[in-house]
Formats: C-alpha cells, sequence, structure tokens
C-alpha cells in the first residue's frame, strides 16, 4: 500500500489537439498558432510527439494503455488525462477519484475517459464533479502533488485549485495538505502545481521561488526534507522550460525512470542532472508542440494506475 511510483500509464492519443481557448485565461504557458495552417502543423507533430513519447516508454519497460480520442465533442486537451481521474491503491481496494474541472470542453474528457474506467475494478469511487455547479474545482494530479507513502498533498492555490474540494478530497482519502501561493515574474499564479513541483520516492523537484511567501516557502521545504526528500531546487527560468513537470515511475523491471520533456533536461545544470541521475534513470521526450500550444508537458501526459 502508499506506493509512491506505478509501472502502469493511461494516455490519451489526441485528434483534434489545439489551443484551448477556455484554458487560456489562466494557463500562462500556452502559445496561440499564428495561423490556421500552423494550428494544422502543431496538431500533426503533436500525434508525432506523443506516438515518439509512448514508444520510448514502451521501450523502457513501462506499461502504457493508449485511449484513442475521437473528434467528437471536441477536446483540444484530451491528451493531458491526469486532471479528471486518479487512482489510489487503498487498503480497503483500488480507488478512483473524478474531479471537477474549470473548462467546459476539459469536463467532456472525463466523460470520454469512463468507459474505459470502468472496465478496471475499483472498490471505491469518490465523485467530486459536483463541485463545478458551485464554480470550483480542483485538478487532478495536476493541482495535486502527491506524496502517496506519506499521504501528504501539495497544492497551490489556482483558479483550478479550490481549498474547500481540496480539504474535502484530503478527508475522504486521509491525507494531510499543504496549500501555498505560486506565482511567476510577472505576479501571474501558476495554474498547475505539477508545474512548480515533483514528488518521487526520495527526491523533490521544486521551484521555491515561486513560492513567495516565506512561512508557506518554509513550510514546503520543511515537510519534504521531515518526509525524507532530498530537495532539488530549480529557479523561475527552469520552470517555464517545464523542469518541474517530471513524474518517478517504475519499469516492469522495478528500475525507477524520471520522466521529463528534453527542453526540461536541456535547461537543468549538469549538478542537477548529477543528482537526479542518483537516484532514477531519466527519459526525456521532445514534446515542443504539445509544450506551446497545450500549455503542459511530460508529467500532464501521464494518468497513474494503481
Amino acid at each position: 500500500m502508499n506506493r509512491q511510483t506505478t509501472s502502469q500509464l493511461l494516455m490519451v492519443r489526441p485528434v483534434r489537439f489545439a489551443f484551448n481557448e477556455q484554458t487560456a485565461a489562466n494557463n500562462a504557458f500556452q502559445q496561440r498558432a499564428t495561423d490556421d495552417e500552423a494550428a494544422l502543423r502543431t496538431q500533426q507533430e503533436a500525434i508525432r510527439e506523443f506516438d515518439a513519447y509512448v514508444r520510448l516508454l514502451r521501450e523502457a519497460g513501462v506499461g502504457i494503455d493508449v485511449v484513442q480520442d475521437v473528434p467528437e465533442p471536441p477536446t483540444p486537451d484530451s491528451i493531458f488525462p491526469n486532471n479528471c481521474f486518479s487512482t489510489h491503491d487503498e487498503e480497503g481496494g483500488r480507488t478512483l477519484v473524478l474531479y471537477p474541472m474549470f473548462a467546459p470542453n476539459r469536463r467532456l474528457e472525463r466523460e470520454k475517459l469512463l468507459p474505459r474506467l470502468n472496465e478496471m475494478p475499483f472498490q471505491r469511487i469518490i465523485d467530486l464533479t459536483h463541485y463545478e455547479q458551485q464554480g470550483l474545482y480542483l485538478e487532478g494530479t495536476g493541482s495535486l502533488v502527491l506524496d502517496r507513502e506519506h499521504r501528504i498533498a501539495y497544492a497551490c492555490r489556482s483558479p483550478r485549485t479550490s481549498e474547500r474540494v481540496l480539504a474535502d478530497w484530503a478527508r475522504q482519502l486521509d491525507y494531510t495538505y499543504l496549500l501555498f501561493d505560486c506565482c511567476d515574474e510577472a505576479d501571474i499564479p501558476i495554474y498547475h502545481t505539477n508545474v512548480v513541483m515533483n514528488v518521487g520516492r526520495r527526491q523533490a523537484v521544486v521551484c521555491l521561488e515561486s513560492i513567495r511567501d516565506a512561512s508557506q516557502r518554509e513550510a514546503v521545504e520543511q515537510s519534504l526534507r521531515e518526509s525524507g526528500k532530498e530537495v532539488v531546487g530549480i529557479s523561475l527560468a527552469q520552470m517555464h522550460h517545464f523542469a518541474g513537470n517530471m513524474l518517478e515511475v517504475r519499469n516492469t523491471a522495478g528500475q525507477p525512470l524520471l520522466i521529463m520533456s528534453q527542453a526540461a533536461h536541456q535547461s537543468l545544470a549538469p549538478e542537477q542532472l548529477r543528482l537526479l541521475e542518483r537516484e532514477t534513470r531519466i527519459l526525456a521526450p521532445h514534446l515542443s508542440a504539445i509544450e506551446t500550444a497545450g500549455g503542459g508537458s511530460a508529467r500532464c501526459m501521464l494518468a497513474e494506475i494503481y
């Protein structure tokens, strides 16, 4: 129980990947295509990047369940399935959590995935989607970065991360949580916690610079260290290259793997890479088109199956 990493992931192969107007209001990482032709090229390149990413993971021995998206209804962000559900291996059996999503067209992703999720044997389902009616959201393991072993959830406050929903989630899953505020250089709130930080078995990568409040910053760092994590700090500039958007997994042989994009990998200093490679083998797919238009990266594309 409470394993920090898994060797089984779910990914969604896109069919209409594009800049999402409904999420752009609070995702400063997205960039709009210059014209329709550029948008089409982005869509085609995103599919190529996705397929190469899946091959890389499978060759490394990670179990990948690929769900093919369908054109209707349009879901431009379906490539990021970790926001609408999470799974947990609990004492009472496997648990599925369904999350309230900020953008109406992202709620459709959840409906598309339900048939596949219903094929899995879950003993418990926690459905938080009713909070959408109150304008309150919690977007899965985008909003939540989990220390599953110590049952701690890290979350940065944003329009997509409500403390009320977070408290309900923590109560039902018997977690404690740390809620804090993160901003970029322009004082724009960071839209998802998993852009800021990652927690693995023995290490945590975190952009402490983005936590402006000193007491909040100290609380996050102290919690990570007290739970036995080596803290690897990254800068705001590295965060903008998605260096916080990582996920540690296992392959079927039990080898620890750390997944990040090429952009993230190239932004890291040799000393940072040396620290990370001491504990894991790094996999770094090329995801430029997906990062640019979608505003998400390697971790966002992976939904963990426990």
